[in-house]
């Protein structure tokens, strides 16, 4: 009786292992950044990056401290973290309190 509890902790100890390993390396390749070939995809599909339009934890990538790469971003409509829009859309953005998309980085809603 005590090698079959034995195995049965072992398992359920081998599978949340498992599991907690498996959650940590996607949450590392989400926050990685895109890939050459995927900007180039982004672009050639008429994409623009848009500074300041992504939600928390939803944008494409960053500039600036405050965030890393995709997901990363802190704060909603964060002005270091861009996220693609359709080409020339990105400035004429409208979002709430009266913000729009920038090209370029902005120095607004950056995380305290």
């Amino acid at each position: 009786m005590r090698g079959k509890i034995m195995s049965t902790r072992s398992i359920v100890t081998a599978s949340v292992l498992a599991t907690a390993v498996a959650s940590a390396l996607s949450s590392l390749a989400f926050a990685a950044p895109l890939s050459e070939a995927a900007v180039k995809a982004a672009m050639d599909a008429g994409k623009e990056k848009c500074f300041g339009v992504a939600l928390k934890g939803q944008n494409d990538c960053a500039a600036g401290p405050g965030t890393t790469c995709q997901g990363t971003s802190t704060v909603d409509y964060q002005g270091n973290a861009w996220k693609f829009v359709d080409g020339g859309t990105c400035a004429s953005m409208e979002l709430p309190g009266d913000r729009k998309g920038s090209m370029t980085e902005l120095n607004r809603d950056l995380p305290a």
